[in-house]
């Protein structure tokens, strides 16, 4: 009996350290955002609202599912919660507060070109790709944060390291400071053929840019040094979107529903 209990206890200890080591990064091809005390947050296909998961706990909440209707990336800052969301065909990113009531809705129908991409500032300015080859930066004013390019498909936008990183497909990929200056950019690495779909941060500043295979049904991710924008690895290929950062810093393919078993029922998309 004793021996039993001390097996299972052990056990018990084993599947906790386990979700402790691992990081989600991206779940179901979305990437996913870092909130405050270790809390991770994301959204999925075909429901409203966001998923706020403690890691620690498998305990979760959905924010917003009221006020959101098709949203897609996540940033938090400053207790509050930015999420890009489309509406009536009008693009726009959302702002949550920390439990999820609707703080203001900033309307982009005019401003960007690229729905769902965006970035937050430490200083609370949003940064967008506008339809004129800029980036963007919306705070009390508009300003043009960067000169861009457009790439062969819809470039990519996430906040990093105090900054905007920003992905032109087929032509580089460029880390910018807070003033919009170019902190690295390097070549586009991969073949034209190549889908980029995603971009995601963890919490070591790390950038992880995510790949729909050249084979049907597989996913890989590239990890870049956030200092100098070099390749240092990349993950094997994996039959699902799911993948977490393990405590060296690989990239390691999941399941989702190592994640989304604790989860109640979806709510569904109008």
């Amino acid at each position: 009996m004793i021996r039993s209990a001390y097996i299972f206890a052990c056990l018990l200890f084993v599947a906790c350290s386990t979700q402790r080591t691992r990081e989600l990064v991206y779940f179901e091809g979305r990437a996913v955002a870092l909130g405050p005390d270790s809390l991770l947050a994301f959204s999925m296909g075909g429901m409203t609202g966001i998923v706020v998961l403690n890691p620690e706990t498998g305990a979760t909440r959905i924010l917003g599912a009221d006020e959101l209707v098709s949203p897609v990336h996540v940033q938090y800052l400053d207790d509050r919660w930015y999420v890009s969301d489309v509406a009536a065909g009008i693009p726009a990113v959302a702002v949550l507060t920390g439990d999820g009531a609707l703080d203001r809705r900033i309307d982009l129908e005019r401003l960007s070109s690229l729905p769902h991409q965006f970035g937050v500032l430490p200083d609370g300015r949003v940064v967008v790709q506008s339809g004129d080859n800029r980036l963007i930066a919306l705070g009390s004013d508009t300003t043009t944060f960067a000169l861009t390019e457009v790439g062969s498909r819809p470039s990519l936008i996430v906040a990093a390291g105090g900054g905007i990183f920003h992905a032109v497909p087929d032509f580089h990929l460029t880390l910018y400071n807070g003033l919009g200056h170019i902190r690295w950019r390097t070549e586009w690495p991969w073949r034209e053929s190549a889908f980029v779909s995603d971009v995601a941060v963890d919490r070591q500043g790390r950038l992880h840019v995510l790949l729909d295979g050249e084979e049907e049904d597989t996913f890989v991710v590239f990890s870049f040094v956030p200092e100098t924008g070099e390749i240092d690895r990349w993950s094997v290929p994996g039959p699902y979107a799911t993948f977490v950062v393990n405590v060296f810093g690989a990239v390691l393919p999941d399941s989702a529903d190592n994640w989304v078993e604790v989860l109640p029922n979806r709510p569904s998309a109008p």
